[in-house]
């Protein structure tokens, strides 16, 4: 059985990460959404695996876990033989292209995957998210539902 592991902060989880986890479920029998701990995020590291869950709730071949440390070892750990990443444009290859270099040196029996981003999701990012949500603007066709009323209630509660 092959395992795929997507890892990142999904902070928040956007419709473009959704698409690739979709995506990428197709593709292997297993596919982990790796949540990375992060010191400053919008979301804790809990609340960030709980909206993962919830924006990929109907894909059955899916599941979502925090994680600390080197993406490499949380992948031997968990059985990972391929670590999916998105790319959206050249200069996400440039960042991806380093970061596969230094895995593999590391860990050179795991592969790196990678999967274009549709083209109604190359503009998306999280930290374009984020920074809309601190104008008070609707991101609400930008992220999965779950996020989007996530995001209003804790703007709410601020």
């Amino acid at each position: 059985m092959t395992i795929a592991m997507y890892p990142g902060r999904f902070d928040p989880m956007t419709k473009g990460h959704v698409d690739i986890t979709s995506r990428a479920s197709k593709m292997f029998e297993e596919v982990i959404v790796a949540v990375a701990e992060s010191r400053s995020t919008m979301f804790t590291t809990e609340e960030r695996c709980e909206l993962a869950r919830g924006a990929v709730a109907d894909l059955k071949n899916v599941r979502v876990m925090p994680f600390s440390g080197l993406t490499v070892d949380v992948a031997d750990e968990n059985g990972v033989t391929v670590i999916i990443r998105g790319l959206r444009a050249i200069t996400d290859f440039t960042v991806e292209f380093d970061m596969a270099l230094m895995n593999r040196k590391m860990a050179p029996h795991i592969e790196s995957a990678y999967l274009m981003t549709e083209a109604e999701y190359m503009f998306v990012s999280a930290s374009r998210v984020r920074e809309l949500v601190g104008f008070d603007r609707d991101v609400s066709d930008l992220v999965p539902p779950n996020v989007a009323e996530a995001i209003i209630a804790k703007m709410n509660s601020n």
